[in-house]
């Protein structure tokens, strides 16, 4: 870590930033309006697509009863499995056959 003029410390990160801005590799965007823009509706994008959202499915009784009891087993929720197991399918780590 480097000591600057202020008392702070700088990681290999902030570093090279500081390098690059005493370099003059960064340059200062056109309309910076804009990009603020950009960015927060990035950021707000981001956020929503974070969030959880309810849905109704209907399932085969004896299939939510085989994944209630291995949740059980598990000691979790089975609500938490069955999201699991979409994550992975929308994830492409895991297939169907129908």
């Amino acid at each position: 870590m480097k000591l600057i003029k202020n008392s702070l410390l700088l990681d290999n990160y902030e570093k090279s930033i500081e390098t690059a801005l005493q370099k003059g590799e960064y340059v200062s965007v056109k309309n910076l309006t804009d990009s603020k823009e950009l960015f927060a509706k990035a950021t707000d994008l981001y956020k929503d697509l974070q969030k959880t959202k309810r849905i109704t499915l209907r399932v085969n009784k004896s299939d939510l009863i085989k994944v209630k009891a291995k949740a059980k087993n598990n000691r979790i929720p089975y609500q938490r499995i069955i999201s699991a197991l979409i994550h992975k399918y929308a994830e492409g780590e895991t297939g169907i056959t129908l």
